[in-house]
Parts: structure tokens; sequence; C-alpha cells
């Protein structure tokens, strides 16, 4: 057989290859720099999210720094965090394992290539070291462990990234090293061990939330594995439930130009100017089991009176996912579990996950939507009901006490017209009468199973009311009013009028007042 013959034949078995449906070869895979970007800035919606994910790290690494023995008993894992609005920057810095010198190139320059999948780390995709990329004008990572003898840094010119970016397709290897600067500099003046994170040139976004430490300290407190205050009284029990299964790895997260470490939020009472104080009477703790009979997810509520929605600015309200003890997505997330969504933002509560087959997405605003999560959802959802029921219970309550108490008010009206003097013993027994049924109504209401746990001061409202109502109409009781002092005839026209004037009236106490004012003119 000669070469070109063999040739035909190879190029044949090539096309039936082809028209066969046969599986060939995919030569050339090209990576774009744009995944540079989508796995970066494009990825996180809201800003703050930066300090979670470095948060995050940092929290792993404080974590190794324990198992390690890096870190005593009696040590806390410190993170600190340092905002200049002059020079807009910020700085973030804990007190972990570290990078070394050797590892530090290869680590902070892979993409989506981390270690952490398998473990029980709380991040695992790699990139989320690379969110500020897009809100400031460099990024600059630095490290050290205590047995090296200078600190690594790796610089990121952020505005050369945006412009490369722009030109168009490149190797992403080679964009890297365009815009990314390894050095190595003196320890001193540094820890014996740390990693930090450097944002230089902070972008001006939302309100400048990012240069607040203010705003950086409160979003900390609902998003991040710090402790409860220590003035919050169910705290103690809340960990002591956790602690079983959760591995919380509380920090201690000080935001220069704050006054004292992060907190949660939570705390016994609640109360904005000039709001009615919300304050947390019981804790219920709930385990939720997970497809393969494992423990998915531990759930905790704290229960209040359920009179509304918790406000805002508690940072508290709705009942919310965490991961690793820290928070996954915004506080409505579990809203569609309850059978209307409002009663969600009544509750306070959290589920604390901790099956790994449970999995947060690559923004970690939500989890990936496998049959664990939607076992945990499921789960839950008596839990929100139960929730709901608390609230509709309220609600019908509190319909019931405005109900008891206009009939009180009604009350404590006909008392001051019979007591004013101004009408006939006719017009003052339908005034009684008006009385008589608003405190039969009052008793009605108290009777009701929703005050079955509370009926006394009800009924002694009642009891106090009748025995006045019954002396106001009491033949013994004498009438002083400047009618007794008019002639028989023209006094029965003042009450006559009077007693127009209270029945055309929709307002008795505007009628009252005007007919007190009369009076005083007859009087005086």
């Amino acid at each position: 057989m000669t070469l070109e013959t063999a040739a035909r034949l190879s190029r044949a078995a090539l096309l039936a290859a082809k028209s066969s449906g046969e599986a060939e070869a995919l030569e050339e895979i090209v990576i774009g720099r744009d995944v540079l970007e989508l796995v970066s800035s494009a990825m996180y919606i809201d800003p703050m999210t930066v300090y979670r994910e470095y948060v995050q790290n940092a929290a792993d690494a404080l974590d190794d720094a324990r198992k390690q023995g890096l870190l005593q008993p009696q040590e806390e894992g410190e993170v600190f965090i340092a905002i200049d609005p002059v020079a807009r920057s910020i700085r973030i810095r804990d007190n972990g394992t570290g990078l070394s010198n050797t590892d530090f190139p290869r680590k902070m320059a892979a993409l989506g290539a981390s270690g952490k999948r398998g473990t029980s780390a709380r991040g695992f995709r790699g990139v989320g070291r690379l969110a500020g990329l897009g809100y400031a004008q460099e990024l600059v990572f630095r490290s050290k462990t205590a047995s090296d003898r200078t600190v690594s840094e790796l610089t990121w010119d952020c505005r050369k990234l945006k412009a490369v970016l722009r030109e168009g397709e490149g190797d992403i290897q080679d964009l890297i090293r365009s815009v990314a600067t390894l050095r190595r500099r003196s320890s001193e003046n540094y820890p014996d061990r740390f990693f930090e994170v450097e944002l230089r040139g902070v972008m001006r976004l939302r309100s400048d939330r990012l240069m607040s430490p203010a705003a950086v300290h409160d979003y900390l407190a609902q998003v991040a594995p710090v402790p409860f205050a220590p003035e919050f009284s169910f705290g103690a029990e809340i960990r002591d439930a956790l602690a079983a299964v959760v591995d919380l790895g509380e920090l201690t997260i000080l935001v220069e130009g704050t006054e004292r470490p992060v907190y949660r939020p939570h705390r016994d009472v609640y109360q904005e100017d000039g709001g009615k104080a919300i304050s947390f009477d019981r804790l219920s703790v709930s385990k939720i089991s997970g497809i393969d009979g494992d423990i998915a997810a531990v759930a905790w509520v704290l229960h209040h009176d359920y009179e509304g929605a918790l406000p805002n600015g508690a940072g508290v309200k709705g009942l919310r996912l965490r991961s690793g003890n820290v928070q996954i997505g915004e506080h409505f997330l579990l809203e569609e579990l309850f059978p209307e969504t409002r009663f969600n933002a009544w509750s306070v509560g959290e589920v604390h996950v901790v099956d790994r087959k449970i999995i947060p997405n690559g923004r970690r605003d939500h989890f990936e939507q496998n049959a664990h999560y939607h076992n945990l959802t499921n789960q839950l959802a008596p839990i929100a009901r139960e929730i709901s029921k608390h609230c509709r219970t309220s609600s019908v309550r509190r319909k019931w006490e405005r109900d008891f108490n206009l009939s009180a008010n009604t009350v404590r009206e006909a008392l001051d017209v019979i007591a004013q003097g101004s009408l006939a013993a006719d017009g003052q027994r339908q005034v009684a009468l008006s009385a008589d049924q608003a405190l039969m109504k009052m008793e009605k209401i108290s009777r009701m199973e929703i005050f079955a746990d509370e009926p006394a001061p009800q009924r002694e409202v009642i009891a106090d009311l009748r025995e006045k109502l019954q002396k106001a109409m009491s033949d013994e009781n004498p009438v002083s009013s400047p009618l007794m002092r008019l002639p028989e005839e023209e006094r029965q026209k003042y009450e006559s009028f009077f007693e127009l004037v209270y029945e055309c009236s929709v307002n008795r106490n505007a009628a009252k007042a005007l007919i007190d004012k009369i009076l005083m003119r007859l009087g005086s």
C-alpha cells in the first residue's frame, strides 16, 4: 500500500467517524481574561460583601491557627479593621497562621484553585479574596508566618486591570502577570505572623458605606462569626445549643473608630424613638434532620409578643440562614415558607446549616438548589407556620384588646355625662343603658380563650366601672348642676336641648365640652 493510498484511507476513516457521531478530541481550549472579572467584582452585588469575604477568610486562618496550636486556648482570634477616610484606604488584618514566603506566590496568584474544598472551611472556591478588585485602585495582600524573615506582598493594579480587560482577548496568566506585582518586604513593624488585605483608593459607592466605621460595624455584626453581646441574656443558652454541632469560630473584630468589639446585634429589648418596646421572653431550639438521617441544621427562634415587624435598624428581623456561622444572603431568604410573607419580618431566629451537602452558592447570597437544601426548607416550614400562628393570634388578641379599651372608654364617657347633671332622669337612664351594654361587651371579651392566661386585670376594670355606674345612678347620689337653680320649666328646656346635643353629636366628648361651657355661663 502506497503512502498516498494510506492517507486516503485515513481521511476516509476520519470522515466516517465524524458522520457516525463518534467523540472527537478538543484540540484547543481557551479561557479568556474576562473570567477574572466574572469571578471578582462582577460576582458581588453589594460592595459591603468585601468585608464579609475577607473576614470569612480570616476566620478560616484563625481556625487553622487554633488547630496547629498557634493560638492558645485563652488567646483570642482577632481581626483588626482600619479605615482611613482621608487616604481612602481599608486594611483588614488577622493573627491567624499566615502564608509562608514559599506558599504565598502560588496561593495568592491562583484563581479558583482553593485547597479548602472538601474541608470544614467556610470558603472553598478560591475567588473570594478577589472581591476587592472592583472597589479600589489597588488591592494589596501581605503575609508571613512565624518562621519567615520577610513579608510577602502581592499588589494588584486595579485600574490597569480594567484597562487591559477593555482591550480584548488574551491569555489570563499573562494578564495576571501584567497587573500583579510580587515583592518581599522587611518584617520590621509587622507582627510575628499575620495576613492582611489592603484596599487603596476605595471608590465612593452607596453613600460611601465602605468607608463608614459604624456601617461596617453594623454589617459585620449581622454576617460575621462574632459572639453575642454580654448583656444579651439568651446568648449563652443559644451558644450552648449550637456548640455541640456548629463550629462557631467566634472572632474578636475590632473596627477602628468604634467603641467596642463587634457583637451580634441581638438584645433583650428593642425600642425605636417613640415606638413600643419589643421584649424577648422565650427561646425555642429545633434540630433539623438531613436526608441521610444526620443533623442538617440547628434552628433557634426568639419569641416575643409578635405585635408587628421588627425595625430595620435592629439588624435581627427575619429567620436567617448561616453556614460556618457566617450569614448567607439577606433576612428574607426564607420568607416564602411563611403562610404570609410579612410574618417573616415579625420573627427573630437563625438556621445554622451543618450538612456539607447544603452548599452556599458562589456569591454566598443563597444556597445551591439541591435535594438536601429542599429537604431543609421542607422541615423548616412547620417552624415558619408556628411563628405565623403566634403572629395571627397576637393580631387577633390586639384587635379584641382595642375593642375592650374602646368599650371601657365608652363607659367612662357615660359616667362623665351622668356626673355633669345636664340631662333629665330619662336621658341619664339612656346614657347608663349604653354604658351597661359596653360593660356586657367587655365581659364577653374577657371570657375569650385568648385572654385565659390573664383574666384578672380585665375583670378588675369591669368591676370598677360597674361599681361606679351603679353609684352614679343611685338615688343617694347628689346631683350638683347650675340647672338645679333654674325654674322647673326653664330647666326642662335646657335638659331637652342638652339631650338633643348628645343625640346629634358624633363625638360625645366634644358634646360634653360644649355643654360644660354652657353650664359655666349659666352658673356665672
